[in-house]
């Protein structure tokens, strides 16, 4: 949680996302994101970056780059 922010982002959860190869390895990359629906500690999610980040009824008109918009339930990879 922040304790100093942009007014215009009082009440949205700010979260850590690690991200991770379609193959499930960890990677050393990491972004803060807008949590849109949700999301806790260790789920995989869904996550849109860049003007997209702005499309969800609570990212609208605000300065957000990265926004959580699905939690991923199971994941298949056709080879």
């Amino acid at each position: 949680m922040g304790t100093q922010k942009v007014e215009t982002l009082n009440g949205l959860k700010l979260l850590i996302v690690q991200h991770y190869k379609v193959t499930g390895e960890a990677l050393d990359a990491f972004t803060v994101a807008v949590d849109g629906v949700g999301a806790g500690a260790g789920e995989m999610v869904l996550m849109a970056q860049g003007s997209s980040a702005r499309q969800t009824p609570i990212t609208e008109k605000r300065p957000v780059d990265a926004v959580i918009m699905a939690i991923v339930d199971k994941l298949e990879i056709e080879s």
